[in-house]
C-alpha cells in the first residue's frame, strides 16, 4: 500500500531533480554545496529518503530557488510554507510601500516602472507616462503587462527607432528568467511576444550587449534611455521577493532636457 508519506517523499524528489537539472549541477557538485553526501541526494531524488524540512530549505539556498518555488517544494514534501505572501496594501507592508514610493518620486522627471514576476506593473511614477504615449487603450488597461506593451504593434512598438535590437534584448531577458524559475506563465508570455513583428537585430547578439539602449521617438524627437533594474536585497516575502524596479536614465543631454520641460510644463 502507498502511503501519503510515499506519496510526498516521490513527489518532492521529482521536484528538487527538476530544480537540479535546471540549475546544471551533478548530484555530486549539489550534495558538496549542501555538504551532505551525493548518495543521499540521490535518494532524496528517488523517494528513498524523506528529506526533513531543513534540508529542504538548505538546498533551496543552494540550487538558487524563487520563495515561490521554495514554498511549492516544502508543500510537496509534506510541510508547511516557509515565506508569506502578502499584497502591498497589507499593513505589514507599509514600510516597502513606502520604499517603492520615495523611489519613484526621487527618480522623477525620469520615468521608473514597478514590475511584478509576470511583468505586470505593479506602479509608476508620472514620468513613465512619456513612454506609454500614443499607446492603445486596451494595452494600458490593468493589469498592464510591460513586455506586451514595449512589443505589441499598439504600444511602444512603432516608436521604437530600433525595435530588432530592443526586441531581442527584450526576448532573451525574458528566456532566461524562464530558464532561472521555470515558470509556465513567462513561457506563454514569450510565445505570444514572438508572434509580433520586428524581427530580431542579428548585427548586435542581445545576450553579448552589456548595455541595450531604448530609443524611442517623442513628438518630433528622437529620446534615448538606459534603463537599470533594482531589486529587494534578501527579501523573506514572496511578493517582495518578485518586485523589481526599472528605472530610465537619460542617454544624452537632448533627453535629459526633454524630460525635465515635460515636468516644468505640466
Amino acid at each position: 500500500m502507498t502511503t501519503l508519506d510515499d506519496r510526498h517523499t516521490s513527489h518532492v524528489g521529482i521536484h528538487l531533480r527538476t530544480w537540479r537539472e535546471r540549475r546544471r549541477l551533478s548530484q555530486l557538485e549539489l550534495a558538496n554545496r549542501a555538504e551532505v553526501s551525493a548518495r543521499h541526494v540521490s535518494f532524496m531524488e528517488t523517494g528513498r529518503s524523506k528529506p526533513t524540512r531543513v534540508m529542504l530549505l538548505r538546498l533551496s539556498e543552494h540550487l538558487d530557488i524563487p520563495l515561490r518555488e521554495r514554498n511549492e517544494l516544502l508543500l510537496a514534501g509534506g510541510f508547511a510554507p516557509e515565506f508569506p505572501e502578502h499584497r502591498l496594501s497589507d499593513v505589514s507592508m507599509a514600510s516597502i510601500a513606502d520604499a517603492i514610493e520615495k523611489i519613484l518620486t526621487a527618480h522623477s522627471p525620469y520615468p521608473a516602472v514597478v514590475v511584478d514576476r509576470h511583468w505586470n506593473m505593479v506602479d509608476a511614477n508620472d514620468a513613465a507616462a512619456i513612454l506609454t504615449d500614443g499607446c492603445a487603450p486596451s494595452l494600458l488597461e490593468p493589469p498592464v503587462n510591460v513586455l506586451r506593451l514595449s512589443l505589441h504593434p499598439g504600444g511602444m512598438a512603432p516608436r521604437i527607432v530600433d525595435l530588432a535590437q530592443w526586441r531581442g534584448h527584450l526576448l532573451h531577458r525574458l528566456a532566461h528568467q524562464i530558464a532561472v524559475t521555470g515558470d509556465d506563465r513567462l513561457r506563454d508570455l514569450l510565445d505570444e511576444l514572438r508572434g509580433y513583428p520586428g524581427g530580431i537585430s542579428e548585427a548586435n547578439d542581445p545576450a553579448g550587449s552589456l548595455v541595450v539602449p531604448l530609443r524611442i521617438r517623442h513628438r518630433g524627437a528622437e529620446l534615448t534611455f538606459l534603463s537599470t533594474t533594482t531589486m529587494f536585497g534578501t527579501p523573506l516575502d514572496v511578493t517582495v521577493a518578485e518586485l523589481a524596479i526599472e528605472s530610465f536614465f537619460p542617454a544624452d543631454a537632448t533627453t535629459a532636457a526633454t524630460l525635465r520641460s515635460s515636468v516644468s510644463s505640466d
